[in-house]
């Protein structure tokens, strides 16, 4: 079978390795993919964002399959535009309409509502309703959340412990701060409590729950700082004991698959369920409608299922005859970022000591080949991920390549698990 995957982040990396484990997976093309991917397949140098361009590779490479990793070219309805195109062609990941529960904070809160599913109380402001809104900042308690209803890559959600400034965030927000995607702004109750993710692959009416994890987010230690797009990831995730994860399952698995069919919504692909544990019990943060990135550099490495197996499956609707395997082992990632990020860097930091990793799996994110070898190519850089009996162990063994691999402006986190003793 030949499949083509779309993306270029330490996610597909991962997913480029899994795929090339299966016997089912004959070749392999990556678009546009790092300096990683390459060595697993081949590189593509197209936008997966320019639909007729994918169109015209799947056409000349007689492609077999298409799993998209990123959340854009699903919202902006990949699926839907191959559905016309080639009907016959598996595409894993949502339909247009099933990747607004990423697309929209707004229609995942009003879906959830509608599903009876928890989450924290929220209300949605425009342009046209800005006094409204400042006029509801000031009859909440702070914190105060606000997020722009779209995509914002990452940076759409603002917590404020002030009223004035949540007002004055808000103003921002509405007046573009973040473009289209803040044209509508979600305000939301905060909730208190510790982080974790949960992923399903679902055809639409069953599903089965891949091994959970927990991300770190903020760039300093003790989770100081900006946002970024993960420092890290560890998996399994001690709190979440069998109790834990039955309340996950009976309470946000299942009424969000079973409202997804409710709704006549085509979903053929992974739901990523952002939580938090308050009290004991599960909320809804976010969904997400494909693979978070960290998670998962630590997710497939404890799959032991046949990936392709699995995906097809997805497509030929019949998920309800597999099983998910699960690596016991603890497995936990450190990604190694460059200097500046989440704000201003460098590219084109020549990378060395690759080669002298040992018991950990490299996961490469922003990289690519180069006259001078491989070189940084984005924020995140490089994923280290490895195995150990429980996750403090295997951090050792990510944290000592860590140093062994170099770059100039290299930074990471040495506390990934800090908050799970």
């Amino acid at each position: 079978m030949k499949i083509l995957l779309l993306g270029s982040g330490g996610r597909e990396h991962a997913l480029a390795w899994k795929l090339r484990q299966s016997p089912l997976c004959t070749a392999l093309w990556i678009a546009p993919g790092n300096a990683g991917t390459a060595e697993l397949g081949t590189n593509i140098a197209l936008d997966p964002n320019d639909f007729p361009a994918v169109a015209d590779l799947v056409q000349r490479e007689g492609i077999d399959m298409v799993l998209v990793g990123p959340e854009e070219p699903l919202v902006r309805g990949i699926y839907d535009y191959f559905q016309v195109h080639f009907p016959n062609l598996p595409v894993i990941g949502p339909s247009q309409v099933g990747a607004q529960l990423e697309g929209s904070k707004a229609f995942a809160k009003e879906f959830m509502l509608e599903m009876g599913i928890p989450t924290a109380a929220y209300r949605e402001f425009t342009a046209a309703t800005l006094q409204a809104g400042l006029d509801y900042i000031l009859t909440q308690t702070p914190p105060i959340v606000l997020k722009a209803d779209g995509l914002a890559a990452g940076k759409g959600v603002v917590i404020l412990d002030d009223l004035a400034a949540a007002q004055a965030e808000l103003r921002d927000m509405l007046s573009g701060k973040f473009g289209a995607a803040s044209a509508k702004v979600v305000i939301e109750q905060f909730l208190s409590g510790i982080e974790f993710s949960v992923f399903a692959l679902t055809d639409g009416k069953d599903y089965l729950i891949l091994p959970e994890a927990k991300d770190y987010k903020r760039v300093g230690e003790a989770d100081s700082g900006p946002n970024t797009g993960g420092m890290g990831a560890v998996s399994p995730v001690p709190f979440v004991d069998e109790a834990l994860m039955k309340k996950v399952e009976e309470t946000i698995i299942k009424p969000t698959i079973a409202g997804i069919a409710k709704r006549g919504i085509v979903y053929k692909g992974f739901v990523f369920f952002g939580l938090i544990k308050v009290g004991g019990e599960p909320f809804v943060i976010e969904y997400n409608c494909r693979l978070g990135d960290p998670e998962t550099e630590v997710v497939m490495p404890r799959l032991q299922n046949d990936l392709v197996e699995l995906l097809q499956a997805t497509h030929e609707g019949i998920l309800s005859q597999q099983q998910i395997v699960m690596d016991p082992r603890s497995a936990a990632t450190i990604i190694l970022v460059s200097g500046g990020y989440p704000g201003d860097y460098e590219k084109g930091k020549v990378i060395s000591g690759l080669t002298a990793v040992k018991d950990s799996m490299v996961f490469h994110a922003g990289t690519k080949n180069s006259s001078d070898g491989i070189v940084t190519n984005g924020g995140r850089v490089i994923a280290l991920t490895s195995f150990g009996d429980n996750f403090d162990e295997a951090l050792v063994f990510s944290n000592r390549n860590a140093e062994v691999v170099k770059f100039e402006g290299k930074y990471y986190r040495r506390d990934i698990g800090f908050d799970l003793h």
